[in-house]
């Protein structure tokens, strides 16, 4: 041993869900909702805690409505985790992990809770994968950006729309 210190990166301590809303042009090509976040405007899905007494996908769809304005089908199986550090609003830091539903939009509200706090924009998967901070979420998108089709619960959702 060197005698250095391995520094441990913190275990995720709060649990989130997130609903990835997407679209498909007529051509097949994928586009992902994206909204900014109310403190820093930087480019993120439409995320919160977990909702006690609703399934994750439940609370992701209504996550969807709330800061999107999304509506549409979300699959009940994730995609997929990452992490992040979430600022809390006494200034500490929480890590906290985020489980990602895929949701089909089927229409965008005009008028939605939260449509003064923030923007909405379509993105390709790559171009929301360069705009977002936390890595595991860009690897994510840039997952969508070939044949998203492969992906079974993609797949299974864009089916059942």
């Amino acid at each position: 041993m060197d005698g250095s210190l391995a520094i441990e990166p913190k275990a995720p301590v709060g649990s989130q869900i997130a609903a990835l809303p997407f679209r498909r042009d007529k051509n097949g090509r994928l586009s992902v909702l994206m909204v900014t976040s109310r403190g820093t405007g930087r480019w993120v899905m439409p995320k919160g805690w977990t909702m006690d007494g609703r399934k994750p996908w439940v609370a992701a769809e209504i996550e969807a409505l709330e800061e999107a304005g999304a509506e549409g089908y979300v699959a009940s199986q994730s995609i997929g985790t990452y992490d992040y550090d979430k600022r809390l609003d006494d200034g500490s830091v929480l890590r906290c992990r985020v489980e990602v539903f895929p949701m089909i939009v089927t229409k965008l509200k005009r008028d939605w809770k939260e449509r003064r706090e923030r923007t909405r924009r379509w993105f390709s998967p790559k171009d929301a994968a360069r705009r977002v901070d936390e890595p595991e979420l860009a690897t994510l998108l840039r997952s969508l950006s070939g044949k998203p089709q492969k992906v079974p619960v993609i797949r299974d959702l864009i089916r059942s729309a």
